[in-house]
């Protein structure tokens, strides 16, 4: 029979004693937690273990002997260990020794019942017992569709990961308690801690309770009725400002929570949001420190004007463009002038409001600089807003366009099936064969007619202004993908892969030590860290993203017949 005994590596140089973890029946493995040297009383030993099951729900016991031989025969000390068997009942009972300073060592068992008359064969095991009980362990995302063995290996993996992490409370015992039982782990010099971590968690108690009401305060206020009616609830669904603003209320309510993480998962998505948060304010104030230096905002603002009336001017010139024989086009004189004269006169209206606002719009920017205080999410949000407000103007070009537009293609298919005898039928939503009079042919065949010589007109005006839009459309759709990477980015992940990556774990590799005949096979076991695009696949957090709520040849076709498209769906969706 092959035995596997994992044996943490910080015990190599302990000295004599009892071999503490636990065995897993199923893989004939035994996972050694400590070593309890001596001397020891046994009832003391057992009534320690007790403790340390009822605590941790995990099933430890006394595997065996530990033996770390100054000389090289110490027969009298193997005898008691020995011995120790009749009293610690463990089946099969494990002897490992090792002479002092030397890369000797010899395992073997002990069994009232032997199973197999053939000698046992053994796998020592060597891990870094730190790094294994602070990992988590990832599964592979395909272990449901991957082979059996492979499925079964990281079963057993994981039966390893479990018991080294759900004993934590037997590693806070060291060197410094005064206690009967002396052992040997990973903290048996002094439990790991940092004084400035344990002052910021008494410190955080006060603060967190602050902010919970706080926020709370201000939830409440967020859903009050009085933001349900309109034109409140308009502006707060359509603003970019308010959903982030929103967005980052439920982070902070997730971070201040009191509610201890259930599980690893739960833990490190409130980490990440936290170091998100962080690191999005510190963005925020650098901006804001910027934009605040040697007069920015002034400056920010003269420019604003010049180039408002650059674009107008651009518009304008356009306009007269397509009100001529725009790239040798035979357009239809009047419908092109009466649709060029009503898009210049909202041009007018639109520069006209804009030098009206002129006084205001370094006071507008100053305060809205401010911001920036919240976040460079929210500063990125408020840009967006404001592309939207100056672009105004190109999107009423563009519903008016698409409006005619489709008014003229729908009304083309609809006389087009009066052409072959059908209709649309409302009722059934399908074409029924329908019968029609010379009047009716006669009136269908002048309108479509009509129809069909303006629509080339209609049509340029429609693909410039849409153009236009898309344009628009393209530049705050960049901004919500930057303000969706700050969000949904788990930094703390990333972080802790790149400095600790052995606290991400998916899954371990084996280094051959040495492999001689009549000795046990000592092997090394490694962590291997995941990926980083698994990390931020796994750790991902939601965002109030703004991704195509259509397929490309829907939005195709919806551009082609002119109904109006909002190719960023709405945030109040959230994403996963």
């Amino acid at each position: 029979m092959v035995f596997k005994v994992f044996f943490p590596s910080c015990c190599a140089s302990a000295e004599s004693g009892l071999l503490i973890g636990h065995w897993i029946p199923e893989q004939n493995s035994a996972v050694v937690l400590a070593v309890v040297h001596f001397p020891f009383i046994p009832g003391q030993v057992k009534q320690y273990l007790s403790e340390v099951q009822q605590a941790t729900r995990v099933n430890i016991s006394v595997l065996g002997s530990w033996s770390n031989s100054k000389q090289e025969k110490e027969e009298r000390l193997d005898k008691f260990l020995e011995d120790l068997s009749t009293i610690f009942s463990h089946e099969p009972w494990i002897q490992l020794s090792k002479e002092r300073d030397s890369k000797i060592w010899s395992c073997r068992t002990f069994q009232k019942h032997p199973s197999s008359p053939k000698e046992d064969e053994f796998i020592l095991v060597y891990y870094d017992q730190r790094k294994v009980m602070l990992s988590q362990l990832h599964p592979p995302d395909n272990l449901t569709t991957a082979a059996g063995h492979e499925a079964d290996n990281a079963s057993k993996l994981t039966a390893v990961f479990d018991t080294v992490s759900k004993s934590k409370v037997l590693f806070m015992m060291d060197r410094y308690d005064d206690g009967p039982i002396k052992l040997t782990h990973w903290q048996s010099e002094g439990v790991e801690a940092s004084i400035i971590v344990e002052l910021m968690k008494q410190a955080s108690v006060p603060v967190c309770m602050l902010l919970t009401f706080l926020l709370s305060f201000v939830s409440s206020v967020c859903k009050s009725r009085v933001l349900k009616f309109w034109p409140l609830s308009f502006i707060w669904s359509k603003l970019s400002t308010c959903e982030q603003l929103g967005h980052r209320l439920e982070h902070l309510q997730i971070v201040s929570s009191n509610r201890k993480a259930q599980n690893q998962t739960q833990l490190m998505r409130k980490a990440n949001i936290f170091v998100s948060f962080l690191i999005d304010l510190a963005l925020g104030i650098l901006l804001m420190s910027w934009l605040y230096r040697e007069n920015r905002i002034g400056q920010l603002a003269d420019t604003l004007i010049p180039v408002a009336d650059h674009i107008a001017k651009e518009l304008q010139d356009l306009l007269q463009w397509l009100m001529g024989v725009p790239a040798g086009l035979k357009m239809n004189r009047a419908l092109d002038q009466v649709l060029g004269r009503f898009f210049l006169y909202h041009i007018h209206l639109w520069i006209s409001y804009i030098h009206l606002m002129s006084p205001f719009i370094e006071m507008i920017l100053w305060y809205v600089g401010l911001s920036a205080c919240l976040g460079l999410t929210v500063a990125l949000s408020i840009l967006s807003d404001i592309i939207a407000l100056l672009t105004f103007h190109i999107y009423c070009f563009y519903v008016y366009g698409a409006r005619l537009y489709c008014l003229k293609i729908y009304g083309l298919s609809s006389l087009w099936r009066l052409f072959r005898g059908k209709k649309w039928n409302v009722l059934r939503q399908r074409v029924d064969s329908c019968s029609y009079d010379l009047d009716q042919l006669f009136i269908g065949t002048l309108l479509f007619t009509i129809l069909l010589f303006l629509l080339p007109t209609t049509a340029l005006y429609y693909l410039v202004f849409t153009l236009l839009r898309l344009l628009v459309v393209v530049v705050q759709g960049l901004i919500h993908l930057l303000v969706d990477l700050i969000d949904s980015l788990p930094l703390y992940s990333v972080i802790l892969r790149l400095c600790r990556s052995y606290r991400l774990a998916a899954g371990v590799k084996f280094r051959v030590l040495e492999q001689k005949a009549g000795e046990p096979l000592r092997l090394l076991m490694q962590i291997n860290p995941v990926s980083y695009g698994s990390v931020v696949q796994t750790y991902r957090l939601p965002t109030y993203a703004c991704y195509p709520k259509d397929s490309w040849s829907s939005l195709c076709k919806k551009l082609f017949v002119g109904e109006l498209i909002y190719p960023w769906k709405h945030k109040g969706e959230k994403q996963d």
